[in-house]
């Protein structure tokens, strides 16, 4: 059998652009929760994995591990994920700060991929807010930016979007994704009222930037 390690370009919006590699496939020579060992052509890969990572991969001998390259200062790092799928998830959440390569895979040990996926297109702060290392305001950021970049399959949901509104969509757009939130009609309609009042032309997306640091 033939190992190969695959180079790719892939842009880090945290670190900037890093050589990555895209997957590192070969003998399964440790395996636990939280790490594992490949060994590929005599070179054993130490990768960090998530527990959904670790169960997709009990049992097995050889695997294809899709790989995260985390290069910070002194600290380099691999992540490592049973499918693209995961890989892709744990992207976006590294993309938002306040949330790190540890604390993502913390969430796709607590979640699964597709459980994070529906938490941040619902809006459910609760449940992102429910893994260690993750606050409220942490939680708020990863929906607000995260939501629209998760896609959309099989999901639908229809916002009360209140009365006396006029058709400005920025701030019913704003208006849906705070309520979506958790926050009271009340408050967010108060907050609204004082931001378009100062800055009537802002977009949706610094209406809710704004309204967040004033819930």
């Amino acid at each position: 059998m033939q190992f190969i390690i695959k180079f790719a370009l892939i842009l880090d919006s945290k670190n900037h652009t890093h050589n990555m590699y895209d997957y590192i496939s070969g003998n399964i020579v440790e395996l636990t929760p939280a790490e594992m060992v490949v060994d590929n052509h005599g070179i054993g890969y130490k990768i960090l994995i998530s527990l959904q990572t670790y169960s997709a991969l009990q049992g097995a001998t050889e695997g294809k591990i899709y790989i995260y390259h985390h290069k910070h200062e002194d600290d380099e790092l691999f992540y490592g994920f049973a499918d693209k799928e995961e890989r892709a998830i744990f992207t976006l959440l590294v993309s938002v700060s306040g949330i790190g390569p540890n604390t993502a895979r913390m969430m796709l040990s607590a979640l699964t991929t597709d459980e994070v996926r529906m938490a941040l297109i619902s809006g459910d702060v609760n449940k992102i807010k429910s893994v260690k290392g993750i606050g409220l305001k942490t939680a708020q950021r990863a929906i607000i930016e995260l939501k629209d970049k998760v896609g959309k399959e099989g999901v639908s949901a229809t916002i009360d979007l209140g009365t006396g509104f006029e058709s400005n969509s920025h701030r019913e757009e704003a208006y849906g994704a705070l309520i979506t939130l958790g926050f009271t009609k009340a408050a967010v309609e108060k907050v609204l009222n004082t931001i378009l009042k100062k800055e009537p032309l802002c977009t949706s997306e610094e209406i809710i930037k704004k309204a967040l640091k004033l819930l």
